[in-house]
């Protein structure tokens, strides 16, 4: 965001008290002059802590954003007004609620559209839109894992993969990704037996050799940032063949597991080269319908530019991404930005 519309969203000395007295809550004094933006959120508790850190909300008052809890207990249309809502809260009922509110506040950017969001919540639906693109250019090939969904029938799986023709290790995931802790829990499988062990429903996907490095990309709006974590590490041949059973692993890609710092080999460590990446999130942005998701990429070891999607998470853990606080503030103030050249155009 350019710096004099940095300026033009602080208030003007005299006026503040006046117009909050007009409106406790708001400040409108017409954009693009002096004004604020008001961000109504709807997020869980532990989310808000994780986000909402005092360094983002001190940064977002000085460039003239301010947040406000929506109150789950109050009709969201009797709360704001607001230039925007954020969201990260589940149950078909807050969707319901969205959707009405996105149909009589055209005038509200809603992050991001109930619809939208709904795939990502299903691995069996999350991962279609890169299956879809088979993205290929001069920069690298970017793919997803093969991968079966058993939705039911622990028994099953071991005939379902010989089937399917999936080689092993596999990973499984919970079918269903909602954020919570036991939807990002992972196991390894070495053997078609130990399948059965397994809870179903579930996305088996092919392990792919990645050097024990992920590469997690942040996506606000058109804004990109990418940061390395350790990931699980590969699997030989003669491990393989000498190893059986199921292993179980909790989230393996969290804030502790950074391998920014670490000394790699430089064929691991290298990030996936940008045009690559502006080009998959670009792509990904229209098909999706999303403006605030990350995905997790691997590099498969042994080539330098064979990419694979392993998960797409809406509304990441944006605290753990370096400078998001400016690059969110950013993307918040841009999104009112276009929306009053749009009216004024």
């Amino acid at each position: 965001m350019r710096e004099e519309m940095r300026d033009q969203l602080v208030y003007r000395e005299g006026e503040e008290e006046a117009e909050k007295e007009k409106d406790p809550q708001r400040c409108r004094i017409g954009f693009p002059h002096k004004s604020v933006v008001v961000v109504g959120y709807a997020l869980t508790s532990k989310k808000t802590k994780s986000f909402l850190q005092p360094k983002l909300e001190g940064l977002a008052r000085n460039k003239g954003i301010l947040f406000v809890a929506i109150d789950h207990n109050r009709p969201l249309s009797d709360q704001g007004p607001f230039d925007i809502v954020l969201h990260k809260l589940s149950g078909r009922e807050w969707r319901q609620i969205l959707e009405d509110y996105r149909k009589t506040h055209p005038e509200v950017t809603v992050l991001d559209p109930p619809d939208a969001i709904q795939p990502l919540h299903n691995r069996q639906s999350m991962l279609q839109a890169v299956a879809d693109m088979d993205l290929s250019d001069s920069y690298g090939k970017v793919g997803v894992p093969r991968q079966l969904v058993i939705k039911r029938d622990a028994s099953s799986i071991p005939d379902a993969v010989t089937d399917s023709g999936l080689k092993l290790p596999l990973v499984a995931k919970p079918l269903v990704n909602d954020g919570s802790v036991k939807s990002h829990q992972l196991s390894l499988a070495y053997d078609r037996y130990s399948l059965q062990k397994l809870e179903p429903p579930l996305v088996l996907q092919e392990f792919v050799n990645h050097g024990g490095v992920l590469f997690k990309v942040y996506i606000v709006g058109e804004a990109i940032k990418v940061v390395r974590r350790f990931s699980l590490p590969d699997v030989s041949k003669r491990e393989l063949s000498e190893t059986a059973g199921v292993y179980r692993f909790p989230r393996v890609s969290c804030a502790a597991a950074s391998a920014d710092d670490a000394d790699l080999d430089p064929s691991i460590a290298e990030l996936p080269p940008r045009p690559l990446l502006e080009r998959l999130a670009k792509e990904l942005r229209r098909r999706l319908g999303l403006r605030l998701f990350n995905l997790d990429m691997i590099r498969e070891h042994g080539t330098r530019d064979r990419f694979y999607v392993i998960d797409i998470n809406y509304f990441p853990g944006y605290g753990k991404m370096p400078e998001y606080e400016h690059i969110f503030t950013d993307f918040l103030l841009s999104l009112v930005e276009a929306k009053y050249k749009k009216r004024s155009g």
